[in-house]
């Protein structure tokens, strides 16, 4: 028999009936929507509709149900996340669906929130051609290794008598207090605990041997302070009566790295429907397009085909590895601002010139006619930010405020690349804030370019006493000294260039070319430099510094030119 022929002839041969235990704890409406969509595709359905949802949602409920008559609802319990409460609510609805049905040959777990994508009687057509399989996620405990919040085999050798979520400081104590003292459950003989979705689908068989096994009474007991025990009670002990399982489950339930559910919205439409899955979880309750769209009419005869989630599985892990990892440059609260939780520093290249503004009055207006970037000024200055235009008010609404600015040095430099598709130049200097060298030296988006030395060429024309001159020379070397200390050293993931200040002025269009060519402009535009600040007599003005005990460094050689003798003298 060919695939499509199975696919229509196997439910009238072999019979399937299903029956769903559907958990409600909140939206009822939703739920009563969704279990008249599975008694309409055939399926018997059992409702548990926690206690703690308000009578009149369930009396309105049982109404618009009442012409169902394989609609069934089930002993009310008060349900608590991570919880036995929950198993006993299924147990129940379990036990109620194989009474009142004996027809039934699966049984499958689904929430108020589940959304069945394709008709019903293709789920039913596809059980059909697996009449003896159990379709439930059961993988050994020690070796699940995706549950989260750090419990795996300790959830069945620990108690938890308290509440994870309401009564979390009680939670924590109690398992620290157990976990000092080596306080161990024993499990029980015979149990090899394992861990799966809730979600399951079963047959009639298995889960009528769960029911009525004889020792369930002591299983129950020693489920009940396992925790989250409805991702492990069916999952063990179908182990013990199945004959076949599957490990997987036919609902598409996805889980994000921090242990929440993925919610469906509109959008997904498209990606759900290329899943080809049976039934999808979680939904967004104001979801309409979803809800108007699924489940899809049954069309010459039902189809057995496989789901398809792989696509969508690599959208979501996309999506995981997104949201963990994040946008280069862009900070999250979930990683900053632990150090290097970072994914990428900075977003796009940059460009940080030292020095060249000391030497060249006009560079930022001559370099700016010239590439495609903003040219902004000494952004770190200590009087604050200089935007290129000298705005009030820089990219992206960021001021110019000193204050303001030093709050958060380094998102206020990865923001403002972030914001502009523009390659963002900025003046630098010893002068500046220095609280970013780490920071741009370790950043593999950054581009330095350094004339040492530069800042005694301002010095030099001043005008200020000399001792003053001396006391800001031996502060700007000092930075700058550490400055260079850093960008030596073995951690330096930024594009440097250093020129010491002789050789840059020996050569300045040379020097020029490569930092218009990093920029993707033409380095021959390097023609009409800007002009230069005299360096006549800095051979002599450094020369005073050394007299004056200050030895100036990485500045290359500059000639002292001696003084002419005063006229007169001997």
């Amino acid at each position: 028999m060919t695939g499509a022929s199975a696919a229509s002839a196997a439910p009238e041969g072999q019979g399937v009936r299903l029956g769903v235990v559907m958990l409600c704890h909140d939206q009822v409406p939703i739920a009563t929507r969704m279990a008249r969509t599975w008694a309409e595709g055939g399926a018997a359905v059992a409702i548990h509709v926690d206690a703690k949802v308000a009578p009149v949602a369930l009396a309105t409920m049982m109404t618009d149900l009442r012409g169902y008559e394989r609609v069934f609802h089930t002993p009310r319990h008060s349900c608590e996340w991570g919880a036995f409460s929950l198993v006993r609510a299924t147990l129940d609805a379990a036990s109620v669906l194989l009474a009142e049905c004996p027809d039934l040959t699966h049984v499958m777990t689904v929430s108020g929130s589940c959304l069945p994508l394709r008709p019903v009687a293709d789920l039913m057509a596809f059980l059909a051609q697996h009449p003896t399989r159990d379709f439930i996620e059961s993988v050994t405990a020690e070796d699940v290794g995706w549950t989260v919040g750090g419990l795996n085999e300790e959830r069945f050798t620990l108690r938890f008598p308290f509440a994870y979520r309401r009564q979390r400081k009680l939670f924590d104590r109690y398992v620290d207090f157990q976990r000092r003292w080596k306080l161990r459950r024993r499990i029980p003989d015979g149990l090899v605990p394992h861990l799966g979705s809730q979600w399951w689908c079963l047959t009639r068989s298995t889960l009528q041997s769960v029911l009525t096994d004889p020792r369930r009474p002591e299983f129950d007991r020693y489920f009940s302070r396992v925790w989250i025990p409805d991702e492990s009670y069916f999952q063990t002990l179908a182990r013990r009566h199945s004959m076949r399982i599957e490990s997987r489950s036919l609902t598409l339930s996805k889980f994000d790295d921090q242990g929440k559910p993925y919610v469906f919205y509109d959008d997904h439409r498209q990606m759900l429907e290329q899943s080809r899955c049976f039934v999808a979880r979680k939904i967004w309750p104001d979801a309409a397009a979803l809800y108007a769209h699924f489940p899809r009419p049954v069309q010459d005869a039902p189809s057995a085909a496989e789901p398809q989630p792989e696509r969508l599985d690599r959208v979501i892990g996309q999506a995981v590895a997104r949201r963990r990892l994040g946008r280069p440059g862009l900070y999250m609260q979930s990683r900053f601002p632990r150090k290097d939780c970072e994914n990428g520093k900075t977003s796009a290249s940059y460009m940080v010139l030292q020095g060249f503004s000391d030497l060249f009055p006009d560079f930022e207006a001559w370099l700016a006619e010239r590439v495609d970037a903003d040219v902004h000024g000494h952004l770190m200055a200590q009087h604050g930010a200089e935007f290129a235009g000298r705005g009030p008010i820089g990219p992206g609404g960021l001021s110019t405020s000193a204050q303001l600015r030093d709050m958060d040095v380094r998102g206020f430099v990865a923001n403002l690349i972030r914001i502009s598709d523009r390659t963002q130049v900025m003046q630098y200097s010893p002068r500046d804030q220095q609280h970013l060298n780490w920071f741009m030296a370790t950043d593999p988006n950054a581009q330095i370019h350094v004339i040492t030395g530069a800042w005694a060429v301002p010095l030099l024309h001043s005008g200020m006493p000399f001792d003053d001159i001396r006391r800001v020379a031996a502060i700007l070397q000092r930075t700058e000294l550490q400055q260079i200390d850093i960008l030596n050293s073995v951690w330096l993931k930024a594009r440097t260039r250093i020129w010491q200040l002789a050789d840059f002025c020996a050569r300045p269009a040379d020097a020029l070319r490569p930092v218009l060519r990093d920029l993707g402009t033409d380095p021959d535009l390097v023609a009409n430099l800007p002009e230069m600040r005299g360096i006549a007599g800095l051979g002599r003005f450094l020369q005073r510094l050394r007299n004056a005990g200050l030895r100036p460094q990485l500045m290359g050689d500059f000639p002292v030119v001696a003084a002419s003798p005063p006229q007169g003298s001997d």
